[in-house]
């Protein structure tokens, strides 16, 4: 315990100087894209914080315990993900600075809104932003339940209490800091997740395995991925995979690069090394699935696995290094949100000034972590948390997709519009079914006919919209 104790105040330290350094700021660029001046090192490190970050490395290392290496199937999703995203990078970056695009929510609403038509631009912006931030809530609520079952071990105190500690501590840091203050403490952050994986996950992993002997102890679905279902599975690359061109995190990552090259860099090399985590990651929970003779509840299990492999000075550093990715992915998450709830409600007030924004983008973020985190404590469940936030993101593709490639993506505003709405729909009924009744229907694959259905509603208004023009 002193060893944790030392190591959670060395690291409440850092950040309180790293947040000291930006609570000044007035800066509207800096706060939301770093100045547009971000180097390739410290935007990989961002981007990697983010994608392996607490959260989702705690969701993985569950997933794992719960499913096997249907977790792998992810993250080489994302790394498909990265690849078409490479070739988009540059001309997002490029736009956005000529433009001045802070998020994807306002870059659509750039594309399919006009001043011109008020009323539907208010009803665009409120659809493309409510969906977003209903997506972001997930995800940041995962970070709350993963953070809230760490310290309810290391401190020997109530899963309530803890979450609401994890809630107070990423909101007041991503009040003050911004991105410019997020990027500098993923870098920390995401160094600490690799010496973790070096000095106790790949060991720990190695014994509780018998060098992957003993894999052969586990059920076939949990080998060859598929637990969930092949559907699941196969959709996994199909479609998943394009859920990276329309991340909310990585687009303001990418408006924050110093030029095109270091945007289309970025994207090989956060795709190309994000892998090993993900399959490190659900290894663990596999680990913790061979050895354990008792039902666990998943997310608990980064803990025991920490705690079965190191002590004293090493698990202080673990628990704290995992809080800190945590944070990471959280504060990214939250500085979303919020920016996107200010920023990207188009049509919906008069213009303010970067001062009252800046102010009303903080303010925004102590709103939103406060209903993220009831969210974490009525829906614990930080798998189900995990794989509909990070999913459920596929439906903007369509829409997003036309809007980069197509010249004139205003005249299908009212098809885009459809689009969103009609597969948003389609997605929370069936998740909601997939929660009542798991026996009829996986709610983890609802984001599959969500996409498809997205999709042909485009294609659909596209079509019929072309047969109306003369000729």
């Amino acid at each position: 315990m002193n060893w944790l104790i030392f190591w959670i105040v060395l690291y409440l330290l850092v950040v309180i100087v790293l947040s000291l350094r930006h609570i000044k700021t007035s800066d509207l660029e800096q706060y939301l894209v770093n100045n547009r001046n971000t180097r390739t090192l410290p935007l990989v490190f961002t981007v990697l914080a983010t994608f392996v970050g607490g959260g989702t490395s705690i969701g993985l290392m569950a997933m794992g315990y719960e499913s096997g290496l249907a977790a792998v199937g992810i993250g080489i999703a994302y790394v498909i993900g990265f690849m078409i995203m490479f070739f988009f990078a540059g001309k997002i970056r490029t736009f956005g600075a000529e433009k001045k695009i802070y998020s994807l929510p306002h870059f659509l609403n750039h594309n399919y809104t006009s001043s011109d038509n008020p009323g539907f631009t208010k009803v665009f912006s409120a659809t493309v932003s409510g969906v977003n931030i209903f997506i972001f809530f997930f995800l940041l609520a995962a970070q709350f339940v993963a953070m809230a079952s760490l310290l309810k071990f290391a401190f020997d105190i109530g899963y309530t209490t803890a979450a609401i500690i994890s809630a107070v501590i990423v909101i007041l840091y991503t009040a003050i800091a911004g991105l410019s203050g997020v990027i500098i403490t993923d870098m920390i952050q995401f160094v600490a997740i690799i010496i973790m994986i070096i000095l106790i996950f790949i060991p720990g992993i190695v014994d509780d395995t018998d060098m992957f002997n003993r894999l052969e102890e586990l059920p076939a679905n949990m080998l060859n991925g598929s637990y969930y279902g092949w559907i699941f599975l196969v959709a996994l690359p199909l479609f998943l995979s394009w859920s990276v061109l329309v991340r909310m995190d990585i687009w303001q990552r990418i408006l924050a690069a110093k030029n095109e090259k270091t945007a289309r860099r970025v994207s090989i090399i956060s795709g190309l090394g994000m892998l090993p985590f993900y399959i490190i990651f659900p290894a663990v929970g596999i680990a913790i699935r061979i050895i354990s003779n008792e039902s666990l509840d998943p997310k608990d299990v980064a803990y025991i696995f920490i705690d079965r492999h190191s002590s004293g000075f090493i698990f202080g550093f673990a628990i704290v290094g995992l809080l800190s990715a945590l944070m990471s992915s959280g504060d990214s998450f939250l500085n979303i949100i919020s920016i996107s709830a200010v920023k990207d409600f188009a049509g919906w007030g008069k213009p303010k000034g970067e001062t009252i924004m800046y102010s009303m983008i903080r303010f925004t973020t102590v709103g939103f972590g406060i209903i993220a985190l009831f969210v974490s404590l009525v829906f614990p469940y930080i798998v189900d948390l995990m794989v509909v936030g990070i999913s459920t993101i596929a439906l903007f593709v369509p829409i997003t997709l036309f809007a980069l490639v197509s010249k004139n993506a205003f005249k299908h505003r009212k098809a885009a519009l459809a689009s969103i709405l009609s597969g948003f729909i389609v997605n929370i009924i069936l998740f909601t079914w997939g929660i009542l009744y798991p026996e009829q229907f996986s709610a983890k694959s609802s984001f599959i006919p969500a996409f498809i259905i997205a999709a042909i509603v485009l294609i659909i208004g596209i079509t019929f919209f072309r047969k109306k023009q003369p000729c």
